[in-house]
C-alpha cells in the first residue's frame, strides 16, 4: 500500500515548472508568459539571453499584465495550451492615471 501511495507521489512531483511574466492577458481565460533563461553560447561562451512564450490556463482569470506567475505542465487544453497557472507569485504595480492628471476636459 505504501509502494502505491509513493509511486502517486512521484508521477505528481515530476511535472515540469517555470516562473516567467505575463505579458497577454486578453483571451478568455488563457494567458501568454514570457521565460527567460540566460546559457552561455555553444560556441563563444559568451552569457546570452532566450526568451520563450507559453500559453498557460487561467480559469479565474487572476492574473494581470506584467505580473510574474509560476506555471506547470499538464494535459494539452488546446493547440497551443500545455501549461496551467499555479500561483501568481508577485503583483505588477498598477498605475492608475485621473482625468485631472492626463489635463483631460470632462
Amino acid at each position: 500500500m505504501a509502494d502505491t501511495e509513493a509511486k502517486t507521489a512521484v508521477k505528481t512531483a515530476l511535472k515540469n515548472e517555470k516562473i516567467g511574466a505575463v505579458v497577454s492577458t486578453k483571451m478568455e481565460k488563457t494567458i501568454v508568459v514570457e521565460v527567460s533563461r540566460r546559457v552561455p553560447h555553444p560556441l563563444y561562451k559568451r552569457i546570452i539571453g532566450k526568451r520563450k512564450k507559453f500559453y498557460a490556463h487561467d480559469a479565474e482569470e487572476t492574473a494581470n499584465l506584467g505580473d510574474v506567475v509560476r506555471i506547470i505542465e499538464c494535459r494539452p487544453l488546446s493547440k497551443l495550451k500545455r501549461w496551467q497557472l499555479v500561483e501568481i507569485v508577485r503583483r505588477a504595480p498598477q498605475v492608475g492615471a485621473q482625468p485631472k492628471e492626463l489635463d483631460v476636459k470632462i
